[in-house]
C-alpha cells in the first residue's frame, strides 16, 4: 500500500510534469470509483461545494467535522492521491490540514475570499508549516477569489489582484495559485506570465479553452469543482422526468461493482 508522503510525491509530480493535470471533483465514495477507475485518471479532486450540497449544506458552509468524514471516504475509496476542498480552511487553516493529512489527503484546495493580503499570505504559511511538520510534501492549491468576488471592478484590477495574489501565496510556499474565473486565452497568458510557468491552476467551466489549450499556455492543472455533479444530477433528473412519463430504464445502463 501506498503511504501518505509517497502519494504527496505523486501528485507533486503531476503538478510538475510538462503535462497539464487533469482532476475530474468527485464528492463521495461511489463518484470516487467511477473516476478512479478511468485509465486516464492519475490524481483525485474532492468538490467541496458538491460534498456541501450533498450533506444539505450551501457552499461554505458545512461543518470541518463532516467535510473531513466525508473526504475520509472518498480517500479509502481509492489508491490515487487525493487532493480535497478545504474551503477557506476553517477556523485554524494549520490545523485543518494536519487532520486532513491524517485521513490521507495529500494536498487541498484553500480559498482566500479576498481577505486582506497578509492576513491570506500567512494562513498559506500556517498550512506549510503544519504539512511540513507532518513530513508531507503537501500540495496547497492556493486559490485566489480574485475573479469569484471581484464584483465591479475593472477587469485589469481584478488580473492584477489575482496575479499579486497567487504570486504571494506561491512565494509563500504554496504549489499552485488557484485563479477559478471565465479565462480566455488572453486572460491565461496574463496570469501565467505574472504567476509562473506550472504554478497556475484553472478551473473548466462551459466555454471555457480545453485542457490542451491551457496546457499549451504553460497551465499546470485543471479541475471542473461542481460541474461533474451538476451533469450527473441532470441525468438523474432527465431520468426520473422519462420514468414519470411511462419511460424504462436504459439497456444500456452500466452496473457498478
Amino acid at each position: 500500500m501506498t503511504t501518505t508522503p509517497e502519494k504527496a510525491l505523486t501528485l507533486k509530480a503531476l503538478h510538475e510534469a510538462p503535462e497539464i493535470l487533469r482532476v475530474v471533483n468527485v464528492w463521495d465514495a461511489v463518484s470516487t470509483k467511477v473516476v478512479s477507475d478511468l485509465p486516464g485518471t492519475t490524481a483525485i479532486a474532492t468538490a467541496g461545494h458538491s460534498i456541501a450540497a450533498s450533506h444539505g449544506f450551501a457552499d461554505g458552509e458545512i461543518p470541518l467535522e463532516t467535510a473531513l468524514a466525508a473526504i475520509a471516504e472518498i480517500v479509502q475509496a481509492t489508491e490515487l492521491p487525493v487532493t480535497a476542498d478545504l474551503d477557506d480552511g476553517f477556523a485554524d487553516p494549520g490545523e485543518t490540514t494536519r487532520r486532513a493529512i491524517g485521513v490521507g489527503v495529500v494536498g487541498a484546495n484553500v480559498e482566500d475570499r479576498l481577505a486582506p493580503l497578509p492576513e491570506a499570505v500567512a494562513r498559506v504559511e500556517a498550512i506549510v508549516r503544519a504539512a511540513e511538520a507532518e513530513g508531507v510534501a503537501f500540495q496547497l492549491n492556493a486559490r485566489t477569489d480574485a475573479f469569484v468576488l471581484g464584483g465591479d471592478r475593472p477587469l485589469d484590477e481584478i488580473v492584477d489582484d489575482a496575479i499579486a495574489r497567487g504570486r504571494a501565496f506561491v512565494e509563500a510556499g504554496a504549489a499552485l495559485a488557484f485563479v477559478p474565473g471565465p479565462l480566455d486565452r488572453g486572460l491565461t497568458e496574463r496570469l501565467v506570465a505574472g504567476i509562473g510557468e506550472r504554478r497556475v491552476s484553472v478551473i473548466g467551466m462551459p466555454g471555457a479553452l480545453t485542457a490542451a489549450e491551457y496546457e499549451a499556455l504553460g497551465v499546470a492543472r485543471v479541475s471542473y469543482g461542481p460541474l461533474p455533479q451538476r451533469v450527473a444530477l441532470r441525468a438523474l433528473r432527465d431520468l426520473a422526468t422519462d420514468l414519470y412519463g411511462d419511460g424504462v430504464i436504459p439497456q444500456d445502463t452500466p452496473t457498478l461493482n
